[in-house]
C-alpha cells in the first residue's frame, strides 16, 4: 500500500464518505476585519500562543468514525489498528481521539483523528469489528473517560471500580488522594 498524504485522504473521504470530515477550524480574524498576515518572527514568545487543535492530519466526525474505520480495513486494506489513544485540550474544552491504522505490508500509519466535548466525551465503538480496538476503548474511558457506546465491555482496565474522576484529564487533582486518612502512613 503506498503512502497516502493527509490531502489524499481527505480526498478519498469526500468522494468516498460524504459528511465524515470534521469542518476546519477557522483561523482568527482581526477585528478590522481584513484576513490575518502570519506573525512576524521575532523574541520568543512574541509568535502568540501555538493552535494545539490545529492540524494536518485528518479529522472526522466522531459519529462518522465506525464508516471511516471500516473504509480504512475494507477499501483501504489497513490490518492493524495499532494504537487509539486520547489527548486532553483542556483550554479548548476538547478530548481528541487518535487513531493509528497500519498495513502489514509496510509503509506509513494512517492517521485519523476526532475531537468531542470534554462534558459529552462519546463516540461510538469499533470494537465490534476491530476487536483490537477493546482494550483501547477501555483504556481511553477509564482513565480520559470518554464513553464508547457499542463496547461490549466497557469497564475500567486500570483504576478500580470505586474510583471517581478520570486521571489523565489536566482538571484531575495533582496533590493529595481522597483514597488515603489522615493518618494512614503510605
Amino acid at each position: 500500500m503506498p503512502d497516502m498524504s493527509p490531502a489524499e485522504l481527505k480526498e478519498r473521504f469526500t468522494r468516498d464518505l460524504p459528511g465524515s470530515l470534521a469542518p476546519e477550524r477557522a483561523k482568527p480574524q482581526p477585528s478590522n476585519g481584513h484576513a490575518a498576515e502570519p506573525p512576524a518572527k521575532g523574541k520568543k514568545g512574541e509568535e502568540g500562543p501555538p493552535d494545539l487543535l490545529a492540524t494536518k492530519d485528518v479529522v472526522v466526525l466522531a459519529e462518522r468514525i465506525p464508516d471511516v474505520a471500516a473504509y480504512v480495513r475494507d477499501t483501504l486494506g489497513y490490518e492493524f489498528l495499532s494504537n487509539l489513544t486520547a489527548v486532553d485540550y483542556f483550554g479548548d474544552g476538547v478530548i481528541e481521539l487518535v487513531y493509528h491504522f497500519l498495513h502489514l505490508e509496510g509503509g506509513a500509519p494512517l492517521v485519523i483523528k476526532t475531537r468531542v466535548p470534554r462534558e459529552r466525551a462519546m463516540v461510538p465503538s469499533i470494537t465490534p469489528f476491530w476487536p483490537g480496538a477493546d482494550l483501547q476503548e477501555r483504556e481511553a474511558f477509564d482513565l480520559y473517560g470518554v464513553d464508547f457506546p457499542g463496547h461490549p465491555n466497557l469497564t475500567r482496565v486500570y483504576m478500580w471500580d470505586e474510583f471517581e474522576g478520570f486521571p489523565m484529564r489536566k482538571d484531575f487533582p495533582k496533590q493529595g488522594d481522597k483514597y488515603l486518612g489522615d493518618g494512614d502512613e503510605v
